[in-house]
């Protein structure tokens, strides 16, 4: 054997006996990953939450630099050390920055154990000073960084040199970025990273995931033959319904789950730890404030975190969770990925996940330690919740999880990308059209489509080439797309990034501790003396000023929670389909269908129960009216565009006044006067057939696509962000703003790029018009069962009542919803 083999064997087992020192064995995918790296492959490393994904991502860059010789004695680094002569080599991406911290702790606990003389760097919104000018001067090894402020480095002319030698790239939770604009923003950073570094190796991690080969081509379109590592056995897992109790009517739509507080509350003294996961911020903060009220331990061993939260109370909440002196965390999906807390014994998961992986996600939180089984309480807020549960734990024993496609052909991302290369190095039209390219969102662009960007980033496009502030890009002499303007550049950094959502308001104490920030739209309507509910305490607004409210603790009294725009979560049509099922018969062994008979069996008694062989279609007379309700158990986005199309056709047929609700199991239309109903009308209802052209005329897709533009001109650089110190811009300015800029291009400029992406995310996102189809032709093979119950139904109940909550009347929605409930119960006994 050489003596290059044995070094190279000695090194190995450094890192092997590091593990042995933590009472650890070295998994089998963790070395197949580590041989893998080492022999130059990238590939994507699909394996439980943990299991030791982060070890098996970042053991080979640690073995390579130990076979490099580049480890002394096991060192301890200061904060305050700058390294010479170090070189960006592992570059670690991360979806979140709730996870950058906890993912820098875990990388230098390696790195100074086994002596690998390396500075590691937080590139993220939170970073601090020092990381920063690491960072930015390339003098850290390792660098933890959002896929926006990867983009941002790229907007200089020296990440040329800083990226030149990188030898790894990570991207941490893949499966959270797939999906969305932020992927597609990413997927182009690392077109221009294998352009820079053309070596260098990528891995990317994810937990969950349906669709593992589609994921790994997008993550690494130019390794086809990636490595997809896998098969470790899933840790086992266990999902524990929190039954309400037999003797108390409990509800059957709506609500947020404090009736089962008491419960909630009798569970969490049992544990040591524990994360009660919320769907919604409103709802976290809701939860939150029900425990303080009744928390018998000390105030402070109970804590929220949600991503509205300032960064420094959040890393009090997760500080508290690896050290173990709170007791109890109320969170949102800001907790959901990656960081790992080994003291957390319990996690509760209130009211539906609305997902499979979501579910799965958040179960991995409990007992975050190897051996460990998953386990997870879940709290239903209503009955049918239930059903959700019952559902998603068969999907799950199956190996059942949700695909997540990766969008196409976001040209407002690619114009984005465009004005940041050109701020970098700059590029000529040929080369960078080749290497965006290469990315699996943008293989189908036409040379067509990439000129229409390039005239977007020069001038705006025709329409919008007389105003100088969408001049952004200038082409020189030689060919190359620079940017000028200093001030273009400035405004550029500052709007990086594909999340938008209403402009921000930051909250702080009179005396200057920032709490955090809750979208303008909220604070906009409180007057000075108002409280709030916000970060876990009850405040006073004080003052509105320069887009923060400085707030006091009210002395007593409850305030309103904010609403957070996006906060319902619409089931996923995979869990809808097993919600069907597994309500298709009585007689289930489940403890959630067990509780669920008596409300099936009553469904059965006055109606039928749902069957994936038949639709069931409901024809229900009250006295306001008649109602259809039809179950597809597709998701709420889905069946609202079914209700909107139905009603349409309907209204071709019958003169009379039409209105449709839904929710994720069904949706109703309603109409005041009597009309004829029949399996034939049905059917023509619900036909697959001119489905596109029928959608236009049903929907108010200029509208739509109105809204849309306004998130897509935000991504583009159409409304730029307010600089540094002035005021910023309010919600209504951006909607005056970007309307204008829609009107203008419909009249002078049709045919302009991003009115196009506009309408074509309005059928893709909003109407979903492919999982439409998909559910018509669904239909098509089934059986209409039509029937005409005498009253309300479980089934109808919470659609009717949905219908009812955006009507006028001089009534409180709920007061009208629980007299009807009453009535209901009389009726069915």
């Amino acid at each position: 054997m050489t003596s290059r083999k044995k070094a190279s064997r000695a090194n190995d087992a450094a890192l092997v006996d590091w593990f042995a020192t933590q009472g650890w064995t070295a998994a089998t995918f963790q070395r197949e990953v580590w041989q893998r790296y080492l022999r130059g492959e990238s590939g994507l490393l699909h394996t439980p939450t943990g299991s030791g994904k982060t070890l098996a991502a970042f053991g080979g860059p640690l073995l390579e630099a130990l076979r490099e010789g580049v480890a002394s004695a096991p060192i301890k680094k200061s904060r305050k050390s700058s390294p010479s002569n170090t070189q960006l080599r592992v570059l670690w991406i991360t979806p979140l920055r709730a996870l950058a911290a906890d993912t820098v702790r875990s990388l230098q606990f390696p790195i100074a154990s086994l002596g690998i003389p390396w500075a590691v760097a937080m590139r993220t919104g939170d970073a601090s000073a020092r990381d920063r000018r690491l960072s930015t001067q390339g003098r850290a090894d390792v660098v933890v960084i959002t896929p926006e402020s990867l983009e941002l480095m790229l907007s200089y002319p020296e990440s040329s040199e800083i990226f030149s030698g990188l030898r790894a790239v990570i991207v941490d939770e893949w499966h959270e970025l797939i999906g969305n604009k932020r992927g597609v923003l990413l997927q182009l950073s690392l077109a221009r990273l294998r352009k820079l570094s053309p070596s260098h190796r990528c891995w990317g991690l994810s937990a969950t995931l349906g669709n593992l080969d589609e994921a790994r081509d997008v993550l690494l379109p130019a390794h086809s033959s990636g490595a997809i590592v896998s098969g470790v056995t899933p840790r086992s897992f266990s999902l524990e319904t929190l039954l309400p109790p037999e003797d108390r009517r409990f509800p059957w739509a709506g609500h947020l789950g404090l009736t089962q507080l008491q419960s909630v509350l009798e569970r969490l003294s049992q544990a040591r730890t524990s994360i009660v996961f919320t769907n919604t911020r409103s709802q976290a903060e809701l939860w939150h404030q029900a425990l303080a009220a009744v928390w018998p331990h000390a105030p402070e061993t109970l804590a929220l975190h949600h991503g509205s939260l300032d960064a420094g109370l959040r890393s009090q909440a997760e500080q508290g969770l690896c050290d173990g002196s709170v007791r109890c965390v109320v969170a949102t999906s800001s907790l959901d990925l990656g960081v790992d807390f080994p003291a957390v014994d319990l996690v509760f998961q209130i009211g539906s996940p609305k997902g499979i992986s979501r579910l799965l996600q958040r179960s991995g939180r409990a007992k975050h330690r190897p051996g460990e089984a998953g386990h997870i309480v879940c709290v239903p807020s209503h009955a049918f919740e239930l059903a959700e549960y019952a559902a998603a734990r068969r999907a799950i024993e199956r190996g059942e999880i949700e695909p997540r496609h990766p969008p196409t052909l976001c040209l407002d991302v690619l114009a984005q990308h465009g004005v940041t290369i050109a701020l970098g190095a700059g590029f000529k039209s040929e080369e960078l059209f080749e290497e965006v390219r290469t990315t699996h969102a943008f293989s189908a662009l036409s040379e067509t489509m990439w000129r229409q960007v390039l005239d977007f980033i020069v001038q705006g496009g025709s329409a919008l080439s007389s105003y100088p502030e969408y001049c952004k890009v200038v082409r020189d002499d030689d060919g190359m797309y620079r940017v000028p303007d200093r001030g273009i550049a400035t405004r550029h950094r500052l709007s990086i990034g594909t999340i938008t959502s209403d402009s921000a308001v930051g909250v702080k104490f009179m005396k200057g501790g920032r709490l955090g920030s809750v979208e303008e739209a909220f604070l906009s309507r409180l007057r000075p003396g108002d409280r709030f509910q916000f970060a876990g305490r009850t405040l006073t607004l004080v003052r509105l000023e320069n887009m923060t409210a400085y707030v006091r603790i009210a002395k007593s009294g409850q305030g309103s929670v904010p609403r957070w725009q996006g906060g319902r979560m619409p089931l996923s049509s995979e869990l809808g389909k097993e919600v069907e099922r597994v309500m298709s018969t009585e007689n289930s062994a489940t403890p959630e269908m067990t509780f669920l008979a008596p409300l099936m069996r009553i469904q059965r008694k006055f109606s039928a129960l749902p069957n994936a062989d038949q639709l069931l279609v409901e024809w229900i007379h009250r006295r306001d009216g008649w109602y259809l309700m039809i179950y597809p158990f597709a998701g709420r986005a889905v069946n609202e565009g079914i209700a909107a199309l139905a009603s349409m056709r309907w209204s071709r047929e019958i003169t009379n006044t039409f209105s449709y609700a839904a929710n994720d199991y069904g949706c109703v239309i309603a109409v005041p006067r009597e009309t004829p109903m029949s399996m034939e009308l049905v059917q023509r209802l619900l036909s697959p057939d001119r489905l596109l052209d029928d959608l236009l005329a049903c929907v108010n897709v200029g509208e739509l696509s109105r809204r849309q533009f306004r998130e897509i001109a935000r991504v583009a650089g159409l409304l730029p962000p307010s600089l540094p110190g002035r005021q910023p811009r309010k919600v209504r300015h951006l909607q005056a703003s970007s309307g204008l800029i829609f009107d203008v291009l419909q009249r002078f400029d049709p045919d302009h790029m991003l009115l196009n992406q506009a309408q074509r995310e309005v059928f893709e996102a909003q109407l979903d018009v492919r999982q439409v189809a998909e559910t018509l032709q669904d239909f098509a093979r089934r059986r209409i069962h039509l029937l005409t119950p005498e009253m309300l139904t479980p089934l109808s109940f919470p659609l009717w009542a949905e219908r009812w909550r955006g009507e006028l009347s001089n009534e409180d929605w709920k007061t009208r919803v629980a007299r009807a409930a009453e009535q209901l119960d009389k009726r069915s006994g």
